[in-house]
């Protein structure tokens, strides 16, 4: 009985951690960050800034003059000024001419809802909009330099009239020292963007010159914080993945995490991300801002070390911008394709990383076989189940041995009473005998408690995960289970209060807890008993509100482990208890003696 508490106490402790952060943490960040950003909307004014310059490490990057308002509609603020289409397999949009900014892109194969109809995802936006997000490449010149590339610049479309997965297009732009920039853009039939200056001097002096970009937008996302997601700026310089939250930004205005050659940087949501990979070959610094200087925003940017372009010379710039969903695969196939350095970890697998991105793996190995991710969990499921089964196996022993030996237990707890030093070393002596260790059945559960957190957070970052079916009502195996026995599933037509709502799948998981629990006999000490009761019943509610998912992997988990435990207990010629704890529920108890 000491394994069975020990090992309903591990998991016990275990989900209250995950479940206590999102009930007192995120639900109440949650409801704080939408009445700021609801305040925010409502103060947001145009705020003329002239020659606003934040500053950058070692040198000022250009700030975006004037700051826009958010009062235009997406549409009034798109057909305001020229543009380059953009149209391929996955998005759709275009480039902004002035500043040759990538404010207008739309994800084709991604939809705000699992509605078929619903509007599909909008990443990016003019500045102009309440929703204002974009990525921006430019220079940072000087007296000999003249103008150069910036925020304000108008450039002209000297080839091609639409950007797409097969054609480029060519931007040029001559300033008043007679320099000339062309700017070639290319882009994949996923996310990447390739951004290729050439810069010629046909000038009698030579001219030195630094690159930038930034990544700017707005407004945060409005997915709520919580710890096993990280969405805010994200980078890696000098080898080292460097994450810096929204809240931290706001607290500490400016972040830099220093000079580095080679690398990237950008903002990431749960399942989206704009991200610059500056050339390469050229040290480079970052920043990670938050500005309050007229309409609040935040700012990803880096600047490049200066580079130097002699008479009649022309010099090359290489930037990638991925700006998309943040697909496995795509992902990985950028970081090997390109040598971004540990690009893949764009998307946040977490301190269990080696745990973390196998399982999607698996997972994604058993999606592609039967093309449903539902079905993919459940054999993950039974793969896990049998890679630990040697360890389970010891551990449901060490539990059927502690039960042979329960009446000798009782023999001498009644033979010491009060004389607990006596009774323990007359227990450690029965062990010895029977060859039993007490520890055996907590190791293996320990062991396994990473492994749930790390399906947790394959089923809640995973964009494969988004919007993705199982069977029947589970349109979303990212989303909680949609129905609620409060509104009898569906039947009548109102609405279950959040605290109430209680859907199928977490009835299910509580009643496969519930089973697994009477699987061994009731704890004869009060407190452990009201506990091997009520637990299905608290984590029922508790994980009504949890990705369907997670809940499907528990529920099936479950079920797994009663037929595991029966097994094995058979084996061992230990009474399976089920049975008559499920019989005595509905005996009545006699009365106690007088």
């Amino acid at each position: 009985m000491e394994n069975n508490r020990n090992y309903f106490v591990a998991i016990a402790l275990s989900v209250l951690i995950l479940v206590a952060w999102q009930f007192f943490y995120v639900n109440p960040r949650m409801e704080k960050d939408r009445i700021a950003a609801e305040k925010a909307q409502q103060t947001q004014q145009v705020q003329p800034q002239p020659g606003a310059q934040p500053a950058a490490p070692g040198q000022a990057l250009p700030g975006s003059g004037t700051i826009p308002g958010a009062g235009e509609n997406r549409e009034q603020a798109v057909a305001k000024s020229a543009r380059v289409a953009i149209d391929t397999p996955a998005l759709s949009g275009s480039i902004n001419l002035t500043g040759a900014r990538f404010d207008d892109l739309k994800l084709k194969e991604y939809r705000e809802t699992v509605d078929p109809k619903s509007p599909v995802i909008t990443l990016f936006s003019p500045a102009e909009t309440a929703d204002g997000y974009f990525t921006e490449l430019g220079y940072i010149g000087n007296e000999a330099t003249g103008t150069v590339p910036g925020p304000q610049t108008v450039w002209t479309l000297a080839s091609g009239d639409k950007l797409t997965a097969a054609t480029p297009v060519t931007l040029t732009y001559t300033n008043d020292k007679g320099i000339t920039f062309n700017r070639t853009i290319s882009v994949d039939e996923h996310y990447m963007f390739q951004v290729v200056d050439s810069i010629k001097n046909e000038t009698s002096a030579p001219l030195a010159l630094s690159s930038y970009g930034r990544v700017t937008r707005f407004n945060k996302p409005t997915t709520p914080s919580i710890y096993v997601l990280h969405e805010g700026f994200v980078g890696v310089t000098g080898g080292s993945l460097q994450e810096v939250g929204y809240s931290d930004a706001e607290d500490e205005k400016t972040v830099e995490p220093g000079k580095s050659t080679g690398g990237w940087l950008g903002i990431t949501d749960k399942y989206w991300a704009a991200t610059i990979i500056p050339p390469q070959g050229t040290p480079f610094d970052t920043r990670f801002s938050h500005f309050t200087d007229g309409r609040a925003r935040y700012q990803s940017d880096y600047r490049s070390e200066a580079i130097t372009v002699a008479p009649g010379q022309t010099v090359e710039v290489k930037n990638l911008v991925f700006a998309g969903a943040k697909e496995v695969p795509v992902v990985d196939n950028y970081e090997i394709a390109y040598s971004i350095p540990n690009f893949d970890k764009l998307i946040d697998w977490g301190w269990f990383y080696f745990i973390t991105k196998p399982m999607f793996k698996m997972m994604d190995f058993f999606f592609r076989l039967f093309g449903n991710f539902g079905v993919a969990i459940l054999i993950t499921t039974i793969v896990v189940k049998l890679i630990f089964f040697p360890l389970a196996n010891r551990q449901y022993a060490s539990m059927a041995n502690m039960k042979k030996v329960q009446p000798k237990m009782e023999e001498l707890k009644k033979k010491f009473g009060d004389d607990r030093m006596g009774l323990q070393q007359a227990m450690m002596q029965l062990y010895k005998d029977e060859k039993i260790n007490p520890l055996a059945g907590c190791w293996p559960i320990l062991i396994q408690i990473p492994v749930f957190f790390a399906l947790y957070k394959v089923i809640y970052i995973t964009i494969e995960m988004r919007h993705a079916p199982f069977f029947g009502w589970i349109k979303d195996l990212s989303a909680p289970d949609p129905t609620t026995i409060v509104n009898l599933f569906g039947l009548l037509p109102f609405d279950a209060p959040a605290f109430l709502h209680l859907g199928v799948w977490p009835i299910i998981m509580g009643i496969t807890m519930f089973l697994q629990m009477r699987m061994n006999p009731t704890p004869p000490d009060p407190t452990q008993a009201m506990l091997f009761t009520w637990m299905p019943v608290v984590f029922t509610f508790m994980l009504a509100s949890f990705p369907a998912g997670l809940v499907i992997y528990w529920a099936w988990n479950n079920t797994l482990s009663i037929l595991q435990q029966g097994i094995i207990m058979k084996r061992q010629g230990v009474k399976i208890e089920l049975f008559d704890n499920l019989k005595g529920l509905f005996t009545k108890k006699p009365k106690p003696a007088e």
